[in-house]
């Protein structure tokens, strides 16, 4: 509302006119009016050169603060970051849970706060928090209490790959077992139970060179 447009208020409230006729004159709802008018004093004491100042006061004052800008990563980090993400989206977890998940295996610390997420990604703490939610659920992420900052941060490890091995290792058991059970059911002899023979012959081999795997990282982490 113009300094102009407060005056024609002011004028009106001084011929004693309502709202809704005052309204007509500055082709404003009536309600615009009258709440600039209360907000102000009210009619006995509305003055339009302090209700424009007050209303400028109050916009200074409500004026958002500048998010800090997000920390600028190093191109060869930004583009091993990227390649990592799909590597993981391939891998069958979501875009953003990829992304959070690249990004703190890249960080130095090995951790980083949900507000440090949403300014490094550029993404909504909606976001994150689904993301993170998922990762810790799938235990490739843990949770520590940063108490300097009051804050949770989500970290990473040497062993969240040994975990996942393991993870894998025991859904192909659990897959070669059912097949086991299959076969038995329908017989092995026929062209299912022996399809489902060798599903779990499969699996069951599949299991096994994972769990071998899942040690000998381990070993080089020097467990």
């Amino acid at each position: 509302m113009t300094l102009e447009d407060r005056e024609t208020i002011a004028q009106g409230l001084a011929e004693g006119l309502g709202f809704a006729e005052i309204s007509r004159r500055l082709g404003r709802p009536t309600s615009t009016v009258s709440r600039e008018v209360n907000r102000n004093g009210g009619a006995g004491v509305y003055r339009p050169e302090q209700a424009h100042e007050a209303t400028r006061e109050r916009a200074r004052r409500q004026r958002p603060r500048a998010a800090p800008a997000p920390e600028a990563a190093p191109a060869g980090i930004r583009e091993t970051e990227d390649r990592l993400t799909g590597v993981l989206v391939a891998s069958g977890l979501t875009r953003m849970s990829s992304r959070v998940l690249a990004c703190l295996c890249l960080t130095d610390s090995g951790g980083l706060t949900a507000a440090d997420l949403v300014r490094r990604l550029r993404v909504s703490p909606a976001s994150v928090s689904k993301a993170v939610a998922e990762l810790e659920g799938m235990s490739l992420i843990g949770r520590e209490r940063d108490e300097r900052r009051r804050r949770d941060r989500y970290v990473v490890d040497n062993e969240i790959w040994y975990r996942s091995l393991l993870a894998s290792a025991r859904f192909n058991t659990d897959i070669a077992e059912v097949a086991r059970q299959g076969a038995e059911a329908l017989g092995r002899s026929s062209p299912a139970g022996a399809r489902m023979r060798a599903m779990s012959e499969f699996f069951e081999q599949v299991g096994r060179e994972t769990v071998a795997a899942a040690r000998r990282y381990r070993h080089l982490l020097g467990h």
